[in-house]
């Protein structure tokens, strides 16, 4: 960018670079500073060849095609003579200040309509706030459909133990449908993708994430299986909780994996420290102890909150053991490997079950007594839940979608209380504020500090330049005045 050496023949404006001195290794912040560039400024001239490398540069303007009083002449010169750390009479740029690929077609298109037909360069900025907005409102989607399909699971689950006394079969059935990740992200991939490729193809390719050699026997046994098991306990300790308290306190209970996931990650992964979210975890653990207080300390009461707080540590423990172990994965990827867990529910997990049923500990008089509406829908809903929370990074914010999840609070709060004896008393209310005030902690960005200063800046700075200029035009205001009435005082 700038005036720099052409390979292969002769540089041009090479007299006015070689002519200019070399900046300090600081920038100049007055114009005392540049005296020996100031001399020679009315010999920069810029090439007509290379305006098109000017133009992506923020420390160099066109001087010869600004107008006059567009902007001051110190902010120009400034400009030119390395004030944003760019200096121009470098004889050479450095390779990595250019970018590697040139803008796509979608971006490069915009700037050239925006100057061919004469319209301002704001209209890209209307085309990034536009992208946003779309982003934003896929989003809101986004939120609907985590809280819907959240807290429809949790609902339909408490109506299928009326009639289907089994939580550890109900988890089996709903993660055999795990199977089916990997079909729908194959067909999203045939509809969306530009170059399609063959079932084979796709899943070698996707079989990279497990390592050179691929899904082998031995990483299904030492990558899948662990995490099979995690997600197993992690689903039938959430529905055995329900069957103990009501799913307001199930759902609210739930959402402190997230304070569960900062811990693993601050002592296992090595995560940066940050006390917002030290504070976050405190108010889980005290949203915890003030729900437990809430019913009376009763043993339903109490061991269904110990089978949540399980279910939330196994979550956590799933999340963080995945980034320790595999990392972070494409979404074709991400759909192999839950489809990898329905295949192991099914060949490993299928036994349980079956002793569970002839144990009697989970027993049904026969097998057409089974809700098999009800189960369909559970395992439809908890799909629907998966595939948007893992896949909806694609539309949105990672932020927006985490929301979702504490939204079904208030949803199941307002069935609760129309379809069960549910008391709000003001201990419950003040658990589920504060644990709702923790999960929100924890969804702050690691520089939420460093925005939130330079926001307060920026508001202190517009504030004093209003107050100058309303001081500027009361202070400006008689003398304008007395300018005005002179001539017909003088007559």
């Amino acid at each position: 960018m700038g005036i720099r050496e052409f390979p292969g023949g002769a540089p041009r404006g090479k007299s006015v670079a070689i002519g200019m001195r070399r900046s300090p290794d600081v920038s100049p912040r007055r114009l005392s500073d540049i005296s020996p560039q100031l001399r020679q400024l009315k010999y920069l001239v810029v090439d007509e060849a290379i305006k098109e490398d000017l133009k992506w540069s923020r420390s160099v303007e066109d001087l010869s095609g600004a107008p006059a009083g567009l902007s001051s002449i110190e902010e120009r010169i400034l400009r030119i003579t390395g004030y944003y750390g760019y200096q121009p009479w470098a004889t050479s740029c450095k390779r990595e200040e250019w970018p590697r690929d040139p803008p796509g077609p979608t971006e490069a298109a915009a700037p050239a309509g925006s100057e061919a037909s004469g319209r301002p360069p704001g209209q890209h900025h209307c085309a990034c706030s536009r992208a946003r907005l779309q982003k934003t409102l896929w989003g809101v989607a986004v939120v609907l459909g985590v809280c819907a399909s959240w807290a429809g699971a949790t609902q339909l689950a408490r109506l299928t133990f009326q009639t289907f006394d089994a939580p550890f079969t109900l988890a089996w059935f709903a993660t055999n449908w795990n199977f089916l990740f990997f079909p729908l992200y194959y067909v999203g991939h045939v509809c969306k993708s530009a170059e399609k490729q063959s079932v084979q193809q796709r899943y070698r390719e996707c079989c990279r994430f497990f390592g050179d050699n691929g899904l082998t026997l031995k990483v299904f046994f030492t990558k899948a299986a662990p995490f099979g098991v995690l997600w197993t306990l992690t689903n039938y300790l959430y529905l055995h909780a329900i069957k103990k308290i009501n799913t307001t306190d199930v759902s609210v209970l739930f959402c402190c994996n997230k304070a569960f996931v900062f811990l693993l990650s601050w002592t296992v992964l090595r995560d940066r420290f940050m006390g917002v979210r030290i504070v976050a975890a405190i108010l889980a653990i005290a949203g915890i102890v003030m729900m437990t207080y809430a019913d009376g300390f009763h043993s339903h009461s109490v061991i269904g909150i110990a089978l949540v707080v399980g279910s939330a540590s196994m979550s956590a423990l799933y999340k963080v053991l995945f980034k320790l172990l595999l990392g972070s994965a494409k979404f074709g990827e991400a759909a192999l490997f839950l489809s990898t867990l329905g295949v192991f529910n099914v060949l490993f997990v299928t036994c349980i079950p079956v002793v569970l049923y002839f144990t009697k500990v989970e027993h049904w008089s026969s097998f057409d007594d089974i809700p098999w509406g009800n189960l369909c829908g559970f395992s439809i809903l908890l799909l629907t839940f998966n595939i948007v929370l893992n896949f909806g990074i694609a539309v949105t914010y990672p932020t927006l979608m985490s929301l979702g999840i504490v939204l079904s609070v208030p949803v199941n709060a307002v069935v609760d209380h129309y379809t069960s004896q549910i008391v709000f008393n003001g201990v419950r209310v003040i658990a589920i504020i504060i644990i709702g005030l923790g999960f929100l902690l924890l969804l702050l960005p690691e520089e939420w500090d460093v925005w939130l200063i330079k926001l307060l800046t920026r508001l202190k700075v517009r504030k004093k330049e209003e107050t100058a200029e309303g001081g500027a035009d009361v202070g400006s205001g008689p003398q304008n005045r007395g300018r005005r009435a002179r001539p017909s005082f003088a007559r």
